[in-house]
Parts: structure tokens; sequence; C-alpha cells
């Protein structure tokens, strides 16, 4: 909760003077899908921080939109990471993980990376409030 929750408010209330004085902005905080579905085999800690992470980002949303202030999240999924590491080199693990994914891999770090970047830029100025999710279509079972 301190990282994951926390971190994200107090991220958000650091940015938002300056943003205020520079007429507007964007915050992408990172969640999870795991921020938006629930899994038996992972903490329900972790899942509800990343929740907090997605009903925080559409508060903070609404309450900043009139400032011209964006903000969104992004919900990954299965990533090649770190993270993942030790799912992926558990060949049962990985497999029943795949079966949760439509698209049938892992994503790639860029693929995350990217949806970032659209929400950073100005390609999505009448964006605020919403989730981009990047996760091979799990949540959409």
């Amino acid at each position: 909760m301190d990282v994951n929750a926390k971190g994200v408010f107090l991220g958000t209330r650091a940015a938002i003077p300056a943003m205020l004085d520079a007429g507007g902005g964007s915050i992408v905080n990172i969640s999870s899908q795991l921020g938006i579905v629930a899994v038996p085999y992972s903490g329900s800690a972790y899942q509800s921080s990343k929740g907090a992470v997605r009903l925080f980002t559409k508060s903070a949303a609404i309450q900043y939109a009139a400032d011209g202030i964006r903000v969104n999240s992004v919900h990954p999924g299965p990533i090649v990471t770190e993270m993942t590491r030790a799912v992926r080199e558990d060949t049962d693990r990985y497999q029943m993980t795949l079966t949760l994914v439509p698209m049938g891999r892992y994503g790639e770090p860029a693929e995350v990376a990217y949806a970032i970047l659209y929400l950073a830029s100005d390609e999505s100025s009448f964006v605020t409030g919403s989730e981009v999710v990047v996760d091979g279509g799990w949540t959409a079972q």
C-alpha cells in the first residue's frame, strides 16, 4: 500500500502545484490488470493497492480537469520483466498464465511504454480519467 497507493498519491500531490502554475499537464499512473480483476493466486494487498490507484486516478481526473490537468492510468497485464521472471521460468505456471491471455503471450515493456507515451502526449488532449489496459485481452474475458 505504501508504494503502490500512497506513492501515487504523494507523487500526484507533489506534481499538481507545478501543473497548476503551468496551466495544465498530464499525470499517468501505473496500476495493473489486477486492479481491475482479482485472481486467487495473487496477494490481496497487491490487488487492493492497484485498485486504489485506479479509483484515485479517476477522482483526481475529475477534480483537476477544469484546470487542464489530465490524469489517466495504465494497467499492464503479464509483461516480460524481472517481476514476472519466476513465473516465466516455471513451465506449468507460465502455461497456466498464457491460458488467461487471449493473445497467447506476455507483453513487452515497450508495449506498455507506448501506452504511457500516448497518455502523456498532446494526442490524448481529450482523455482524462481513462484506463488503458495493456494485457493481451486478459480483462476482456
